[in-house]
């Protein structure tokens, strides 16, 4: 199904045809992650749903897979949260942002960012570095999913804080980020959705407050974290090399 979608996407024009070869490479991971969401992920999310509960100006960065497999929940999160969107493309083209900008409106959306880049991330060339000065160049927090790691790699430079979702563990993206949560997109974004509603409401009753999300956040260790995920997979891979040869 996520395969299918991907591929309507790129039909209409919203995903580059490199972005079908990234899913791949995505999907590979999550096979040895076991097709499920590890603990650590769990507590990842928590986590990023913190995060962006504190930040001061927090946006969600939406590319062509993002938008394909999870605008629906992306748009959910800006409501919630509130957070402000930007399609913010690798592979850009004025035709292809404008098509992401119209598939997140139509689920919701409101004052989508991207159409009219005006500021540029540092580091990066051109096209790719373009950004919104009310979007990723104000920013304190970032939400990044499915990411280009140089691009990852210079916001966290620039000072930005950021949430990636990334199945591979070893990526540049997930290794700069501030939070990772190690799990395909179609799980971690309805479960940030349920994260944020969750710390929302114990916020709402006293049961949390604003420094206790704050403290969540600072006692975080992303390479504990990243350590952690690896470790699944290779616990993940022993139990199946176990079962293979128990049917010797």
């Amino acid at each position: 199904m996520e395969r299918e979608r991907l591929v309507e996407a790129f039909r209409k024009g919203l995903v580059a045809p490199e972005g079908l070869l990234a899913h791949g490479r995505g999907e590979a991971f999550d096979y040895i992650l076991g097709e499920h969401t590890m603990e650590v992920a769990e507590e990842a999310t928590v986590v990023a749903a913190a995060a962006l509960l504190i930040a001061k100006w927090p946006v969600i960065s939406m590319n062509g897979n993002a938008t394909a497999l999870a605008s629906r929940e992306a748009v959910e999160l800006s409501h919630l949260i509130p957070a402000r969107i930007e399609v913010n493309l690798f592979y850009r083209s004025e035709e292809r942002v404008r098509k992401l900008v119209k598939r997140l409106q139509e689920e919701g959306a409101r004052g989508v960012l991207g159409e009219r880049p005006d500021r540029k991330i540092e580091g990066l060339d051109h096209p790719r570095a373009l950004c919104c000065t009310e979007g990723i160049y104000t920013a304190d927090w970032v939400l990044l999913s499915l990411e280009d790691g140089d691009r990852t790699e210079a916001l966290a430079r620039w000072g930005k804080k950021i949430v990636a979702v990334d199945l591979n563990p070893l990526s540049r993206t997930a290794r700069a980020a501030t939070v990772t949560i190690v799990d395909n997109i179609t799980r971690a974004f309805p479960n940030l959705v349920k994260k944020v509603e969750g710390l929302k409401e114990k916020l709402e009753r006293g049961e949390v407050t604003r420094e206790d999300l704050e403290e969540m956040v600072r006692r975080w260790d992303n390479n504990e974290a990243l350590a952690r995920a690896v470790e699944e997979i290779i616990r993940y891979l022993e139990r199946e090399v176990e079962s293979w040869r128990g049917l010797r």
